[in-house]
């Protein structure tokens, strides 16, 4: 049994602790509690590493131009093509980070 949970510790690369573990021994067909898995793991030293969520910061001191919110939160539009706005956001994943940069056009819609 010991090895069992050392085998789907390391598979998780350390993560799982053990409720995890003892969720993937049982799909496995292995019934043992989680009383047991956990005091396995103490005896072996085996402790979850816990993974925080990456937190973006923006970096607020910077030498480039700060340009002034011109819309203040009015998004009527009196003409076609008068406002514009722009934002781009990252996404993390496997390969690197992914740049997704979007534009919204606002026009007048006349009912």
């Amino acid at each position: 049994m010991t090895q069992q949970i050392r085998n789907e510790y390391l598979k998780s690369r350390k993560i799982y602790g053990s409720p995890k573990i003892t969720q993937e021994l049982g799909k496995q067909g292995i019934r043992v509690s989680q009383k047991t898995v956990a005091r396995i793991m103490s005896e072996e030293g085996l402790r979850c590493i816990t993974v925080r969520k990456f937190k973006a910061t923006t970096n607020s001191n910077h030498p480039y131009n700060v340009y002034a919110n011109l819309l203040k939160q009015n998004f009527q539009a009196t003409a076609r093509n008068e406002i514009w706005m722009a934002d781009i956001t990252y996404i993390p994943t496997d390969e690197g980070w992914l740049y997704l940069a979007s534009i919204m056009v606002y026009i007048l819609v006349r009912l």
